[in-house]
C-alpha cells in the first residue's frame, strides 16, 4: 500500500508542476519583485527620488486633487503620506475617468507631475496576484487553483523525497546535469519549505471573500459583503445624503488622531462620498512597526469634523487574519525580514525553474527514440514562462528609461512592451529549441540588465557612484545593483549552457531539434 500511495504523490507532484508550473513561476517571480516594490517605484519615478521631509504633510494641502475626484464623481479619495521607502505623498482614486494616481512633494504638497508608469506597485504588484485579468475575477481565480496546487506540491515533495533533509547538504554539481539539477531543486525546496507553504496558504487565506464565499455568505447574504465587512472589522460606513457638501479641516482631524495615538505616526486618509453631505473620513496610523496590519483608525465627520467612531483591535479571529495579511504583503519595515523575503522567494523561482529541467531531462531521450513531441512544447512553455517573463521585466525596465518621460500614454507603451516582449520569448523558444533557447534568453537578460542601469545614469545622472553615497538614493543604488547581479548570473549561466552545448553537442542541441 505505502509504495502506491508513494506512486500517486509522485504522480501528483510531477503532473501539478508541470501543468501549472509556468503560472507559478510568473506569481512567485512578480511577488519577489513586490517585496521591493516601493524601491522599485523610485527608480522607474526619478521625480519621486527625493529626501524624507523633516516636517509635518499639511493634509489640506492636497485639497485640489479632491476637488478634482469630486468632479470625476469617485466614491472615496485616497492619501498616502511619506514614509522612509517613498517619501512622497501621493493622491489617488478611482471615478469615471479611471484610477487616477499624483505624486506630491513632501515639503509643500505641490503636485510631482505624471510619473509617466504603473511602476511596481501599478502593474508588477496587482501581476503577482490577479495577473491583470479582472473579468470575472478569472487571474485571481488562476491564481487561487496555482495556490492549491502549489500547497499540493509542498506536501507530495515532502512524501517523495525519503532523504529530503539530507539531500539538503548535498549539492553535485560535477555530476551529469539531471543529478545537479535533481540536488539543487531539493536545496531549494528545503530552505523554503516553510515560506513557500505559509506564503500560498496565507495568500489564499487574504481573498477568503471569494474563495470561501460560504462562510459569510450563509450569514449575511451574497449581497451583503459590505455589511459583512463593516462588523468584522469593526469599521463604520454610512449611505450618501444626495446634497453636496462642504469637507471639514483635515489637519485638524489628524490632530485628533495625533492625541489619540501619541506614539504612532499618520499613514493614509479616506473620503468616502466625496462632495457629499454625508462624506466621512477615515484616518489610518501606520502600522509599520508590526506584523499585523490591524493599523488604529478613526472616522470623522467629513462636514463637521467630530470623531464618529474609533478602533484600536479587532476580534480575535480577525486579529488572527489580519496578522496573515500582513505576514504576506511585508508592509512592515524590517530590512533583514524583508530581505529574507525576497531570498526565499528567489529560492522559490528556483524550485520551479529545477522542476521543470528535471522533468525535461529525464524524459528527452525516451521522447525522441518514440517520436513523441511532449519534451519540445513543454520546453517551450518552461522557456518562456521562466527565463522569458524575467527577460520581459526587464524589457519593462529598459522601456521605462528609453521612452520620453513626457511622452503620451507612457505607462501603456511600457505595459505594451512588458507583454509583446513576454510574447516574444515564447516564439523565440519555438523556433529555437533544445538548450540555444535557454542560452540565448540568458543572454538577452543579461544584456537588458546592464542596459537598464545604463540608461537609469544616462537619463537621470543617478549612476552608482552619486547614488551610493547619497543615503536617500540607497534605494535606486539597491536597484542597479541588483540588476548587475543579475546580468552577471545571467551571463555565466550563458557561459555555462554554451560550455555543455559543446561537450555535448547531440545530447543537447540535436535531441531538442529532432523532440
Amino acid at each position: 500500500m505505502e509504495p502506491t500511495f508513494r506512486q500517486s504523490m509522485n504522480w501528483l507532484h510531477t503532473w501539478a508542476g508541470v501543468v501549472v508550473g509556468g503560472l507559478l513561476f510568473a506569481i512567485f517571480w512578480m511577488g519577489t519583485l513586490s517585496v521591493f516594490d516601493k524601491e522599485i517605484d523610485r527608480w522607474m519615478a526619478p521625480s519621486t527620488r527625493l529626501a524624507m521631509p523633516s516636517g509635518t504633510l499639511s493634509l489640506d494641502a492636497q485639497r485640489s486633487t479632491y476637488r478634482d475626484a469630486v468632479a470625476d464623481r469617485a466614491a472615496t479619495w485616497n492619501v498616502f503620506l511619506p514614509n522612509d521607502r517613498l517619501p512622497v505623498a501621493r493622491t489617488a482614486w478611482f471615478g469615471a475617468r479611471g484610477i487616477q494616481s499624483h505624486y506630491h512633494d513632501p515639503a509643500d504638497g505641490h503636485e510631482l507631475g505624471d510619473p509617466g508608469t504603473l511602476a511596481a506597485s501599478g502593474f508588477l504588484y496587482p501581476f503577482h496576484y490577479h495577473l491583470h485579468l479582472r473579468f470575472m475575477n478569472l487571474g485571481l481565480w488562476l491564481v487561487g487553483a496555482a495556490s492549491m496546487a502549489m500547497l499540493a506540491l509542498c506536501v507530495s515533495g515532502v512524501i517523495i523525497h525519503r532523504r529530503i533533509f539530507a539531500d539538503f547538504f548535498t549539492f553535485r554539481p560535477e555530476r551529469k546535469p539531471r543529478r545537479a539539477i535533481l540536488d539543487l531543486h531539493n536545496i531549494a525546496g528545503v530552505l523554503g519549505l516553510p515560506f513557500h507553504f505559509v506564503i500560498t496558504l496565507s495568500g489564499l487565506v487574504i481573498f477568503y471573500n471569494l474563495y470561501f464565499m460560504s462562510g459569510w455568505v450563509s450569514a449575511y447574504g451574497v449581497t451583503n459583503l459590505r455589511t459583512f465587512n463593516q462588523e468584522a472589522f469593526s469599521s463604520f460606513a454610512r449611505p450618501k445624503a444626495n446634497r453636496p457638501g462642504e469637507l471639514a479641516s483635515l489637519d485638524a482631524m489628524a490632530e485628533q488622531v495625533r492625541r489619540l495615538w501619541p506614539s504612532s505616526e499618520l499613514a493614509s486618509l479616506t473620503v468616502f462620498n466625496p462632495g457629499d453631505a454625508a462624506a466621512y473620513v477615515q484616518l489610518n496610523v501606520s502600522n509599520a512597526d508590526r506584523i499585523t496590519s490591524a493599523a488604529s483608525t478613526a472616522f470623522f465627520d467629513g462636514a463637521t469634523g467630530r470623531l464618529l467612531f474609533q478602533r484600536s483591535e479587532l476580534a480575535p479571529v480577525m486579529t488572527s487574519f489580519r496578522f496573515l495579511f500582513g505576514l504576506h504583503v511585508i508592509q512592515f519595515q524590517n530590512w533583514a525580514l524583508r530581505w529574507i523575503y525576497f531570498v526565499l522567494g528567489i529560492a522559490g523561482c528556483v524550485l520551479i525553474l529545477t522542476g521543470f529541467l528535471f522533468w525535461l531531462e529525464s524524459r528527452r531521450k525516451r521522447h525522441v527514440s518514440l517520436g513523441l513531441h511532449g519534451v519540445r512544447v513543454v520546453e517551450a512553455l518552461a522557456v518562456g514562462g521562466t527565463s522569458g517573463i524575467i527577460a520581459a521585466t526587464l524589457a519593462f525596465f529598459v522601456a521605462n528609461r528609453a521612452l520620453p518621460a513626457n511622452l503620451a500614454d507612457k505607462a501603456a507603451l511600457e505595459v505594451w512592451v512588458f507583454y509583446l516582449a513576454w510574447l516574444a520569448t515564447f516564439v523565440h523558444a519555438g523556433v529555437r529549441p533544445g538548450v540555444r533557447a535557454w542560452r540565448e534568453q540568458a543572454g538577452a537578460i543579461g544584456v537588458l540588465a546592464i542596459v537598464a542601469v545604463t540608461l537609469n545614469a544616462v537619463t537621470t545622472g543617478d549612476h552608482l557612484l552619486r547614488s551610493l553615497t547619497q543615503p536617500y538614493l540607497w534605494p535606486v543604488a539597491g536597484m542597479d545593483i541588483l540588476l548587475l547581479l543579475c546580468a552577471a548570473i545571467a551571463a555565466v549561466t550563458a557561459w555555462r549552457l554554451r560550455a555543455a552545448a559543446r561537450l555535448t553537442p547531440l545530447a543537447v542541441e540535436g535531441t531538442a531539434e529532432h523532440a
